[in-house]
């Protein structure tokens, strides 16, 4: 999302600072050296930066967060709910040289301005290896997340950790399949060959029109997923699955569509067959989405100014719809194995805007406690989170679930499992 105004020109708002209490529960005692650092969330104004920058300062109130947005209104308001450890910075994150004024004094910026879809620079990052700081984005969109990547030598020069989709999904869910991956070859010794990413949300799940956008953004991509080994293109909101996400979620339906996780999970993971698919609530949503991708050509959704009328169109229908179908948020990560094993991880949170908060925030304190290592990262890499790591991150970033499994077999935690006799389960 770009943001409002341009030079290096930069507004802040000041409260007060107030001395956080130390060691409150459920909040997070970081070392000293890092206690006091100072963070810039960018799209700290709208629904997911908002949220990461509460969540952030809840679990470490010592934390100086800087809010990034364009909007001063919304900026003051959000300030006053963070307290005073906060500040508003009214910024262009297409500008590099207001980037960098913003950046100078801070240790960590979290990048929660999208739709990322269809942006063909990584100004904010570029910006971030050039004042040495750390960097988190929340990206969604296969081409940006790979554009990001290509500034790992860079990064790596310049000694600047930096992670890209690293959110709730893609993000918690590629440490959560990396975990489930590594399990079974270190403990089972069983090598996988598929690996697939289900996602449910109901509506919009609270998180504004940036998701609304992305979602029809998404429907002009067609779906790269891997098929022993081959990749493969599929046309987007096709190959439905009616999948079983657990208590408090059930059985519902899901549609491939074309995120980042597959790539960078084939790629680094070396699974030889990976798909990610998606559902929402009501169910005439699902529908609605069908029917576009066949009545509407696929570079209709590659044109952001017409995306943005549709979103202007359905925004206050959702809006409306959202307070019947709730926000809740469920993901699953199923492994395969060639001797019809399986095992899976599942989420399941009663609100994505709280969650997607979480579990960025949980992104941002492992690199702030020194998790990555310089160069840029997908969240599965062993550079991106370290191995040893993972375990806190997922542990931080599930708070607050309802429902949250690991390395279980499938029928121990679906609603209706099949029984084969002699208590055996599929």
């Amino acid at each position: 999302m770009a943001m409002a105004g341009g030079g290096a020109s930069l507004h802040l708002i000041n409260k007060p600072t107030i001395p956080p209490m130390a060691c409150a529960p459920g909040t997070i005692q970081l070392p000293e050296k890092i206690r006091n650092s100072k963070v810039l969330v960018l799209g700290g104004t709208g629904r997911v930066g908002g949220s990461t920058a509460i969540s952030l300062s809840k679990l470490c109130p010592d934390l100086r967060i800087l809010v990034g947005g364009r909007n001063r209104d919304k900026g003051a308001a959000m300030v006053a709910t963070l307290g005073g450890n906060s500040e508003f910075a009214e910024v262009d994150i297409d500008n590099v040289n207001s980037l960098e004024a913003t950046l100078n004094d801070c240790d960590l910026v979290v990048h929660a301005a999208g739709p990322f879809q269809q942006t063909h620079k990584c100004s904010v990052l570029e910006a971030a290896i050039n004042t040495k700081t750390a960097y988190v984005d929340v990206c969604d969109d296969t081409s940006y997340a790979q554009l990001a990547k290509t500034f790992k030598d860079r990064a790596v020069a310049a000694n600047v950790p930096a992670i890209t989709t690293g959110g709730i999904y893609p993000g918690v869910s590629n440490v959560m399949a990396a975990e489930l991956v590594r399990l079974a070859r270190s403990e089972n010794k069983l090598e996988p060959e598929r690996l697939r990413f289900y996602y449910y949300t109901a509506g919009t799940g609270g998180a504004g029109p940036t998701i609304l956008a992305t979602s029809f953004l998404l429907l002009g991509e067609e779906v790269v997923a891997y098929n022993k080994g081959k990749e493969i293109k599929l046309k987007p909101y096709t190959g439905m699955l009616n999948i079983d996400f657990g208590r408090g979620i059930g059985k519902r339906d899901v549609y491939l569509l074309n995120l980042p996780e597959v790539k960078s999970a084939h790629e680094i993971l070396g699974i030889p067959t990976v798909s990610a698919r998606f559902g929402t609530a009501p169910f005439f949503w699902n529908w609605g989405m069908e029917a576009m991708t066949s009545l509407l050509p696929m570079e209709y959704f590659r044109d952001k100014n017409k995306v943005q009328q549709l979103v202007q169109l359905f925004d206050p229908i959702v809006r409306a719809l959202d307070g019947f179908a709730g926000e809740r948020v469920s993901m699953r990560v199923d492994l395969e194995f060639p001797n019809g094993r399986n095992t899976i991880g599942l989420f399941s949170h009663k609100s994505l805007s709280v969650s997607v908060g979480t579990a960025t925030a949980a992104f941002a304190l492992a690199v702030l406690e020194g998790s990555t290592k310089p160069g840029v990262w997908f969240p599965e890499e062993p550079e991106g989170i370290a191995v040893e790591a993972r375990e806190v991150l997922l542990k931080r970033g599930s708070q607050g679930t309802f429902n949250f499994v690991m390395n279980k077999p499938a029928w121990m935690v679906e609603t209706n499992p099949k029984e084969l006799g002699l208590g055996i389960y599929v």
